[in-house]
Formats: C-alpha cells, sequence, structure tokens
C-alpha cells in the first residue's frame, strides 16, 4: 500500500510554483516585469502628455495613453460624480459634455482630446445654484438609487443643447443610451420637458 501523501509531498504546491515564478526574475538579476514583459514581448506605452479644461479649469496631466476619459475624471481629478457602470458604453452612467456633446467617457482615451472643453455633473451647477435640470430631477423625482442619475443629466443637457427632441417620444428615444435600473423614465421624461418649456 503506498502512501499517497509521501507521494503529493514530492510535488510542488501552487502556492510554491506561484512563489518561484515570482523569485525566478529576481534571482536571474532581471528587473521586475521584465519576464512577462519578455514573454509577451510588448512593452509598457510611453506616457503622454495632455491638456485639457474640466469644468472650467485647466489641468496638465502625463498619462498612460490607454487611461479612459472616465478613469482620469475618477482616479487622477476625484472627479466621482461621473459613474462607472458597465465600462462598456451600454449604460450612459459615465456620460460627460465634450464641447457640448454628450459623450460614454468609459469608451473614449482621454488624450482623444488634448485642448478640449470637459463638463462633467459637477460642473454644471453656477456659483452654488443648481443646474435647472438639476432641480427639474429633483422636482420630478427622477432618481430612486440615484447612480444613473449624473450621466441622465449630463445626456440631458446635451440632448437640449441638440435642439432635436421636441416631444416626450423624441425624449425617450434620444435619451434610450442612459438607463435608469430603477425605471425611473417617466420622471425623467418628465424633468427633462419642464426644462425644455423654459428654454
Amino acid at each position: 500500500m503506498t502512501n499517497d501523501r509521501a507521494d503529493m509531498s514530492s510535488h510542488p504546491t501552487r502556492r510554491e510554483i506561484v512563489a518561484s515564478g515570482a523569485i525566478l526574475p529576481v534571482a536571474m538579476g532581471l528587473p521586475s516585469g521584465a519576464a512577462a514583459q519578455s514573454s509577451t514581448g510588448a512593452a509598457m506605452p510611453e506616457a503622454v502628455s495632455v491638456s485639457l479644461s474640466v469644468n472650467g479649469t485647466r489641468h496638465a496631466l502625463t498619462l498612460d495613453p490607454r487611461t479612459t476619459l472616465l478613469d482620469l475624471l475618477r482616479e487622477h481629478l476625484d472627479l466621482t460624480g461621473t459613474k462607472k457602470g458597465c465600462d462598456q458604453g451600454q449604460c450612459g452612467a459615465c456620460t460627460v459634455l465634450i464641447d457640448g456633446r454628450r459623450v460614454n467617457s468609459c469608451l473614449t482615451f482621454a488624450v482623444m482630446y488634448d485642448g478640449a472643453q470637459i463638463t462633467t455633473i459637477e460642473g454644471l451647477a453656477t456659483r452654488g445654484a443648481l443646474h435647472p435640470l438639476q432641480q427639474a430631477f429633483i422636482d420630478h423625482d427622477a432618481f430612486q438609487c440615484g447612480y444613473c442619475t449624473p450621466g441622465q443629466i449630463c445626456s440631458a443637457a446635451g440632448l437640449i443643447a441638440e435642439g432635436r427632441a421636441k416631444t416626450a417620444e423624441d425624449i425617450r428615444e434620444l435619451m434610450s443610451g442612459n438607463i435608469c435600473r430603477c425605471g425611473a423614465y417617466t420622471n425623467i421624461v418628465a424633468a427633462i420637458q419642464q426644462v425644455m418649456g423654459r428654454s
């Protein structure tokens, strides 16, 4: 009868294999990460400089060129009002205004907007006064959990600026890229109509 425990002890454990993989580049005198780089054959991209205006403030940054605009806002500028929802451009929670045009910030690289004017939910209010859309969303209870609300409001601001929506059906169609999982759509349309009636 063989001793299974003794046979198992002669083989390295998963933990030992992982640890030896981390130690090997060091033992060979390679910089950490060199082994991973040589295995893929791809070098890390060089950082690039980008200058953009966010909510009226100019920012000059040096970024990995793969940084999305969403991650720039949240991770580099601490503007966390813009939400990361699906990270695939399907929910609209990350919508911001770029030169007045609504854009899903999770789908675009920050370096593409060097010199652009970017407005997030934090930049809509002026001198402590809520933007009319922010107030209308409050007036009509156009949110429940509130997670999608910043993207909804930014998208609505872009929609109104576009001037294409004339009816409630137009609003529903043109806001269809912004999902509200709580189902506050009727109130969202009413809030937008309220602001459209003033403009």
